[in-house]
């Protein structure tokens, strides 16, 4: 989609998205108008999803043509003021409950976190793992003091805590509409901004962020990584802004952002 990038100076406000859990059905039958970013929407998926599911290798699909949409594990997405016992009695579940299917060991979340709200499905997930083997372990072979001193004096390594999800960094954002000269409103993957003004959407270059991903910005709350542009190359987005003074007003900023899925 063809926009300018308004530049100015202002100050972020955290902001993140609202929580969801994922929809149940099956297969979806393209309508005239429909794009894989709708279609994400009103299932609760993701782009990404979608694709995966049906091997498709780009975003273009054509009406009448059947997409599966699968069910997923329910999860809620983490918002500012969130914590774990808030969580727990919106969905009748315990602290403990929440903590053990999510490998928490801690009470610390963060605004953009998923906490996966059944338990069912993971342990179902669990049971996939291969079995212990039942054989007796050979004696280990005797060491001598010395060596053992040697052992005992060198320090543990020390835990490190990842996360395969999420992949956080630091980016320029700048700030464009719809409603520019030469602007036709349509995004690189279909989205019309100007039919669904509150989309929250940013352009990216696909080769740092893939497009269809889910992207939490700072001051700005979870979009759809659904447009690409001419100037937005390597650690730069792009935010839609449904006014133009908003896009003003955001300026040119450095901001940090977790790609989600």
């Amino acid at each position: 989609m063809k926009k300018k990038i308004v530049a100015l100076t202002a100050i972020a406000v955290l902001s993140v998205g609202a929580a969801g859990q994922a929809s149940a059905s099956s297969v979806h039958t393209v309508k005239s108008g429909d794009t894989l970013w709708s279609i994400s929407q009103d299932n609760n998926v993701s782009v990404q999803d979608l694709q995966d599911w049906n091997d498709l290798e780009s975003t273009l699909i054509y009406p009448s043509e059947e997409l599966k949409v699968e069910d997923k594990v329910k999860k809620h997405v983490v918002v500012k003021g969130d914590s774990l016992f808030k969580i727990a009695k919106k969905h009748n579940l315990s602290v403990d409950e929440l903590k053990t299917w999510n490998n928490i060991s801690g009470d610390l979340i963060f605004p953009g976190d998923q906490l996966v709200l059944d338990g069912a499905k993971v342990a179902s997930a669990h049971t996939t793992a291969k079995p212990a083997s039942n054989k007796a372990k050979a004696p280990a072979p005797a060491q001598s003091q010395s060596q053992s001193t040697a052992k005992a004096s060198a320090p543990a390594p020390a835990a490190v805590q990842t996360s395969a999800s999420v992949k956080e960094m630091t980016v320029t954002a700048t700030a464009y509409t719809a409603y520019c000269p030469g602007c036709s409103g349509t995004t690189a993957t279909g989205i019309d901004l100007r039919a669904n003004p509150n989309q929250k959407v940013i352009a990216v270059d696909p080769s740092v962020i893939p497009l269809g991903s889910r992207v939490w910005v700072e001051g700005y709350g979870e979009a759809i990584a659904g447009d690409t542009g001419g100037a937005i190359k390597g650690k730069i987005i792009d935010l839609f802004m449904p006014k133009e003074q908003d896009a003003l007003n955001w300026g040119r900023k450095t901001v940090k952002i977790k790609i989600l899925d």
